[in-house]
C-alpha cells in the first residue's frame, strides 16, 4: 500500500471528502463507562463549512478528536463506526498511513492556543518543524515558509515574529500562528474546534473572516465545533446539533434558524439575547445535561422537554427525515416545525 498517497493531490470525490458514519466512543473510567459519542454520522463537502453546535459535553469534541485519532486510548476507545476520507476508512488504516494523513490532508485548529503550542519553542520553529518533517524542506526553505504563513494569517511584521515565543502573542495573533500551523501543509479538510473562544467580538469576526478567505481560496473543507450560535449564522452552510452524544437535528444553517424541527434547538434559540427583548428575561433550557455515564432511556432530552409524552420516555427516537436534508431525531418534530411556522 502506497504509504505517499496523500504527498499527491487527491482526486475530488463523487461523494462527501469527509465522512463520519455511526460514530461510537466511549471513556473506560473507575466509574463506569462514559458513553460520549452515540451513533454520530454527518459529512462534509470540498468547498462547503459544516457546524458541529450543542452545548458543552455533547460530545462534538471528542467526534473531532476521534476523526483525527488522537484521543487517549485508554480511556477513550472507538467502538464502533468509520471515518471515511475521500472513501477510505481512516480507522481502519494502519497507524503509520493515518498518522501521515494527519495533518497533510486533514488538520485540526485546536481550542485554546496557549495550551496547544509548545511554549519552550518560538513559533517559527513549530512551524517550520513540520515543513521538514513532513515535506523534507531545509531550514531555509522552512522558515521561508513559515513567513509566509503568519503573512497569510495577517501577523504583522511576520519575519520579526518568527523568533517569538507563544506566550508573546495576544490570544487573537495565537489563534492565527494555530490556524498558520494547521495550513502549513494545505490540508483538504480543516476542523476548527471553538477557534474564537474567549477572544473579544472584534477579534471573533476578524478570525471567522479570514477562516472564510482562506476557505474561499483553497476550497477546503471546513468543520466548525461551537456551541456560539453567533458564529454558526455568520459562516455555516450547513448545521448538525448534538445533544448527549447524538445528532439531534440536522439541516442548511438558514432553515434551521428561521424553523428549528427539534425541542432543543428551539431551545437554544430561544436562549439567545436579542436587541429587541432589551431588558426582559432570557428563556433558558430549564435542568441540564444528562450525565453521559446514566444518559436516561428513551428520548436523552425528555427530562428538559416540554413536548415530551409517555412515549419520549420509553423509546429513542431515529433522525426522521423532515424534509430535503433535515432530520430531526424527535417523535413530535411537526408540532415544533408547527409551532415555528
Amino acid at each position: 500500500m502506497d504509504l505517499d498517497f496523500e504527498l499527491r493531490p487527491p482526486q475530488a470525490p463523487a461523494g462527501p471528502l469527509l465522512a463520519v458514519e455511526d460514530l461510537h466512543v466511549e471513556f473506560r473510567t473507575r466509574d463506569g463507562v462514559v458513553n460520549a459519542v452515540n451513533g454520530v454520522s454527518w459529512e462534509v463537502h470540498a468547498g462547503e463549512t459544516f457546524a458541529l453546535l450543542g452545548e458543552s459535553g455533547s460530545g462534538k469534541s471528542v467526534s473531532a478528536q476521534a476523526v483525527m485519532g488522537i484521543l487517549d486510548t485508554p480511556p477513550a476507545y472507538v467502538t464502533r463506526g468509520a471515518v471515511k476520507f475521500a472513501g477510505e476508512d481512516v480507522l481502519a488504516m494502519p497507524e503509520q498511513r493515518r498518522r501521515r494523513l494527519r495533518g497533510q490532508r486533514i488538520a485540526m485548529v485546536f481550542q485554546d492556543a496557549l495550551t496547544a503550542l509548545n511554549p519552550t519553542f518560538t513559533v517559527g520553529w513549530q512551524i517550520a518543524e513540520m515543513l521538514r518533517i513532513h515535506r523534507g524542506s531545509t531550514r531555509s526553505e522552512a522558515r521561508r515558509r513559515a513567513v509566509e504563513l503568519l503573512d497569510r494569517v495577517h501577523i504583522p511584521a511576520a519575519a520579526d515574529r518568527l523568533s517569538d515565543y507563544p506566550h508573546e502573542f495576544s490570544g487573537g495573533m495565537r489563534q492565527r500562528v494555530m490556524i498558520a500551523m494547521a495550513l502549513a501543509l494545505d490540508p483538504a479538510v480543516l476542523i476548527a474546534d471553538e477557534p474564537t473562544t474567549a477572544l473579544d467580538v472584534t477579534v471573533q469576526a476578524q478570525i471567522l473572516e479570514l477562516l472564510a478567505d482562506l476557505q474561499a481560496e483553497q476550497q477546503m473543507a471546513l468543520v466548525l465545533i461551537t456551541h456560539d450560535l453567533g458564529v454558526v449564522a455568520e459562516v455555516a452552510d450547513r448545521i448538525a446539533v448534538m445533544y448527549a452524544g447524538r445528532i439531534v437535528e440536522t439541516a442548511p444553517a438558514a432553515r434551521l434558524f428561521r424553523q428549528p424541527a427539534h425541542p432543543y434547538t428551539e431551545g437554544l434559540l430561544a436562549s439567545v439575547p436579542r436587541v429587541s427583548s432589551q431588558g426582559g428575561p432570557l428563556e433558558p433550557i430549564g435542568g441540564a445535561p444528562p450525565n453521559l455515564a446514566r444518559i436516561p432511556p428513551g428520548c436523552a432530552f425528555h427530562p428538559r422537554c416540554g413536548y415530551r409524552r409517555p412515549v419520549c420516555r420509553a423509546e429513542e427516537p431515529p433522525l426522521y427525515r423532515v424534509g430535503p436534508d433535515r432530520g430531526s431525531a424527535c417523535h413530535f418534530y411537526q408540532e415544533v416545525l408547527d409551532d415555528r411556522g
